[in-house]
């Protein structure tokens, strides 16, 4: 099994459904690409499975490589990601209303952490400005971490995070949260309004979200993907695995069939076509046959 890190939580309950053993290797570099094609190269046979994340939708119009996973079966999406708007303690504004008013007044003096093209900051960026064109100033980082580090630092004023990587420092007071970019609240943030609840008009967008999950080479027969995706949706199920995603700021999915393959769809065309309208993306969607939302 090609993974990430988080894959392990939950392979106690699957390996109990397999009864057999599961064995982890993790591939890194390309953004995720040499796992893909590494496990893509496999057998379709069940046997090699891929634990991955949303980026492979996006390589294609950002021209990271030619494959994504029209290649594979999704056998469970596990969970997605709750992006946040966060904001340093003395910024001169607290909701995102407030702050779209400054910045308007202001123009070019907010400083936006950034971590490069197609990654969730520039995505949320897009979503902001494709209903609200405001002028900002994006400062690269090589990473949340850094960027992060950076806005408790007073470096730049607002940086957009998956929740669970700013929910303790929102909570130490290190950051304030300006808004959660979903369309319910967070359960670790009840007083944090959504974007929705104060704009509407980006209910269209969302919800979004980084995610990952476990795909199949497509061919694999159709009674072996039935049974990985009982074994891993009752992998999902596992308490240690669940409090594992409430922890990094993840909403639990587990989707599977048509239900997950929806999902994945709609995902690379409202993305795809957000970044390409952005001037994000490098090639537009429709060169690949991405329909737009």
């Amino acid at each position: 099994m090609i993974c990430r890190p988080s894959g392990h939580h939950q392979l106690s309950r699957v390996t109990q459904v397999l009864g057999g053993k599961v064995v982890l290797q993790n591939v890194t570099g390309g953004v995720g690409a040499i796992g893909l094609n590494q496990a893509e190269r496999g057998k379709a046979d069940g046997y090699t499975l891929l634990y991955g994340a949303e980026n492979p939708l996006l390589y294609k119009v950002m021209q990271l490589g030619q494959k994504d996973y029209s290649d594979f079966v999704p056998v469970n999406v596990l969970a997605r990601g709750i992006p946040i708007l966060v904001a340093s303690p003395d910024a001169p504004f607290d909701t995102f209303p407030e702050m779209l008013d400054y910045i308007k007044a202001n123009p070019k003096t907010v400083k936006f952490g950034s971590t490069g093209p197609g990654g969730l900051p520039s995505v949320i960026a897009a979503m902001i400005q494709s209903k609200a064109p405001i002028e900002v100033t994006f400062v690269p980082y090589d990473g949340d971490g850094p960027a992060l580090t950076a806005l408790q630092g007073g470096a730049i004023d607002v940086m957009p995070a998956v929740l669970g990587a700013a929910i303790e420092s929102i909570k130490g007071g290190k950051m304030k949260p300006i808004a959660v970019f979903d369309t319910e609240a967070a359960p670790q943030l009840p007083d944090t309004k959504t974007v929705v609840e104060t704009n509407p008009e980006y209910a269209d967008l969302l919800p979004w979200g980084p995610f990952f999950g476990v795909f199949v080479k497509k061919g694999t027969p159709d009674d072996v993907v039935a049974k990985l995706t009982e074994a891993f949706q009752a992998g999902a199920g596992n308490a240690d695995f669940t409090a594992l995603m409430d922890g990094r700021g993840y909403k639990m999915l587990s989707l599977s069939g048509a239900e997950a393959q929806s999902f994945l769809d709609d995902w690379q065309a409202k993305t795809s076509w957000l970044i390409w309208e952005a001037g994000i993306a490098k090639k537009s969607p429709e060169e690949f046959g991405i329909a737009k939302p």
